[in-house]
């Protein structure tokens, strides 16, 4: 494995390499994945669907539900300081 000196510190140029293609190959499965995401939500919508509320729901549906009712208990306490209720 070819090994390049930089400053003082060792580095496997063929390791280097094939992290940064995994991470790049990483980016582009993301980006696919973004896009099928948003051409889900235009489904939603064009159905009537409201995307914004669907984006909430998923929001909290990877909390807990704990966590979930402290998050609604606060937001309920500072509507009422905000006298919003």
């Amino acid at each position: 494995m070819e090994e390049i000196e930089a400053s003082g510190t060792s580095v496997a140029a063929a390791e280097l390499r094939s992290i940064i293609e995994r991470v790049e190959r990483l980016e582009e499965e993301k980006a696919a994945i973004a896009s099928d995401i948003k051409d889900v939500l235009g489904e939603a919508k064009g159905r009537g669907y409201d995307t914004k509320a669907i984006k909430t729901i998923l929001r909290l549906r990877k909390k807990d539900a704990n966590e979930r009712l402290e998050e609604e208990s606060i937001l309920q306490t500072y509507m009422a300081a905000l006298g919003m209720e």
